[in-house]
């Protein structure tokens, strides 16, 4: 006697399907193939155009203020500038101890410091640097007191980026306090970080500058190294002196 046939299960048709898309999905398959060539990233495309379509429009920021303010504002007098330099919060670390300028405008020279030095404690040059300056002065017949002696930043800052200052404005800044003080002749000790100010390219040849550039014309000007270089290495302190002896021929009183 022969056995009935058993029933075969029957099987949904979506259950197959999903069988199979995951046997082929445990096999590394992940896409469907076709022969006509298509852009898979032609929706994604379309969703960020939509989407930068739909978003508000936002305005660039505005660039950052000049140092020191709107060039327009800086004082137009010399002592009025002094004031400035000590209250104004526009320059830069204006939490620290601030140096004024020191001297008369028109001045037969003026010594300009890119910073005043760390032992400047009474006052800009009141430091070792100050007795070098003072024995110079004194070779050149002139008097501390009949000398302009200023810094391109207010207070002492370890190892500034001249060239980031130079892009907020310090170096324009700079320009207008040497008109304002409007000296004869400029002694620049400190000469890669001021070229770097005025925008020279290569400030470690600064050595061959004859000229400093201001906002009414131009002075005459020695670039020379910072006092530190100065005091620490007396070959340098010779080279100078070969510059100044330039200046001694003419009067500097």
């Amino acid at each position: 006697m022969s056995q009935p046939e058993r029933p075969q299960p029957r099987h949904d048709l979506a259950a197959l399907v999903e069988a199979a898309l995951d046997w082929w999905g445990d096999a590394g398959v992940d896409g469907a193939l076709a022969d006509t060539p298509q852009s898979w990233l032609a929706s994604e495309r379309k969703v960020a155009a939509k989407a930068a379509a739909a978003a508000p429009a936002f305005a660039p920021p505005p660039p950052p203020p000049a140092m020191g303010g709107r060039p327009g504002d800086w004082p137009q007098t010399l002592d009025e500038f002094h004031r400035w330099w000590l209250e104004t919060p526009s320059l830069p670390f204006p939490s620290a101890r601030r140096l004024p300028p020191a001297g008369p405008a028109d001045a037969p020279l003026m010594i300009l410091l890119p910073m005043p030095e760390a032992d400047d404690a009474d006052g800009l040059l009141s430091g070792r640097g100050g007795k070098l300056v003072d024995g110079m002065l004194a070779a050149l017949g002139l008097a501390r007191e009949a000398v302009y002696c200023a810094a391109a930043l207010p207070t002492h800052v370890p190892m500034p980026d001249w060239a980031q200052l130079r892009e907020q404005g310090l170096g324009a800044l700079l320009a207008h306090h040497v008109a304002l003080a409007a000296p004869k002749r400029v002694l620049i000790l400190g000469r890669s970080g001021i070229s770097t100010l005025l925008g020279h390219d290569l400030p470690n040849n600064a050595a061959a500058l004859r000229e400093f550039n201001h906002d009414r014309g131009c002075v005459p000007a020695v670039f020379a190294y910072d006092l530190a270089a100065l005091v620490a290495r007396p070959a340098h302190k010779a080279a100078l002196w070969n510059r100044l002896l330039d200046w001694t021929g003419t009067d500097l009183t």
